[in-house]
């Protein structure tokens, strides 16, 4: 008689089983995975199949402009991805980045007056000088250096981040971004109100930030190394709870760097984020919050001071901030 190998399982049967576990269980895209990046190679390919297997079970395909895009990036730079050194090193370098064309606002100001009138406090103050801006870029290089990029590497390790083939869909990235800069705003208004209403603490990690009463885009990260090490951590969280795609992660991070530049910057442009999208505060509700500390403590949209009431429009009159308690 004949014998007959068993039948094998087809790559949909395959699928299913990385997607679903043992009895049906789903896997979730963060489900724990060895802690050691350079583990079992066997092992590692087994937990990028089952994220592959979830991504694929949203229903959406990639996009072909995102997968080839992700695919550009992973080619051969996994253990560069991978680095638990990279995010605040990225965040270091694309703050620096974002921050040089207000840089150059700055130095145009001088010989313009369309780009004067375009600052806030324009008539009543001068943009920062160049030597304002190297002392604050020497203050938090040597903050990352020594203490943020040492801690956020721990946190990193113990993330344990993989890298899938697939790439999002175009609406799981928007849906997964805008998740991310929702929870972000929420989980910042919370800690800064906390932050300004507990003296001990606003005095230990807060009030350096607050040195700058008319702050200037670099100033964005000009705080404490505690401040600094806690908002790159709650960041990274917020990516980490949602689950989402590495794409959709590194997008978010870069929004959310350039909210948080042009929230410090200044500058009220005709192009500002908060004036194409009115539910976003932007530099003048923040620089208010600078100059009057115990209102618009929400750093992007208005609607937790609006809820909590600590909303207040636009005031850039100093002698408003005798309103509150010097702290």
């Amino acid at each position: 008689m004949e014998s007959r190998a068993p039948p094998t399982a087809g790559p949909s049967t395959a699928r299913g089983v990385a997607a679903s576990g043992v009895n049906g269980t789903p896997l979730s895209l963060r489900a724990p995975v060895p802690r050691d990046l350079h583990g079992d190679v066997g092992e590692r390919a087994q937990v990028t199949a089952a994220m592959d297997a979830t991504f694929a079970e949203t229903g959406a395909a990639p996009a072909p402009l995102l997968q080839g895009l992700w695919e550009y990036v992973r080619a051969g730079q996994e253990e560069i991805l991978l680095s638990p050194y990279l995010p605040a090193s990225c965040a270091l370098l694309m703050h620096v980045l974002l921050c040089a064309p207000f840089l150059a606002l700055d130095a145009l100001g001088s010989v313009c007056q369309r780009v004067r009138s375009w600052r806030i406090t324009a008539g009543s103050e001068p943009p920062p000088t160049p030597r304002q801006w190297l002392d604050c870029f020497c203050r938090i290089l040597c903050r990352y250096v020594t203490v943020v990029l040492p801690a956020s590497a721990l946190f990193q390790r113990l993330r344990s981040p993989r890298l899938p083939q697939l790439a999002p869909s175009c609406w799981q990235l928007f849906v997964e971004v805008l998740a991310c800069v929702l929870l972000f705003d929420a989980f910042f208004f919370v800690w800064h109100y906390y932050i300004h209403r507990i003296p001990w603490l606003y005095r230990s990690i807060h009030k350096a930030h607050h040195q700058h009463r008319n702050p200037f885009a670099l100033a964005a990260q000009d705080a404490s190394s505690a401040e600094l090490l806690s908002l790159l951590l709650l960041s990274l969280s917020c990516a980490w709870l949602l689950g989402c795609h590495p794409l959709s992660e590194v997008i978010f991070h870069l929004l959310n760097s350039w909210l948080a530049v042009e929230d410090h910057c200044g500058y009220n442009l005709p192009l500002a984020s908060h004036r194409l999208f009115p539910f976003l505060g932007g530099a003048p509700h923040h620089q208010t919050h600078h100059k009057i500390k115990c209102f618009n403590y929400a750093p992007y949209f208005t609607h937790w001071d609006h809820l909590f009431g600590t909303y207040r429009p636009p005031v850039l009159d100093p002698r408003e901030s005798q309103e509150c308690r010097a702290q």
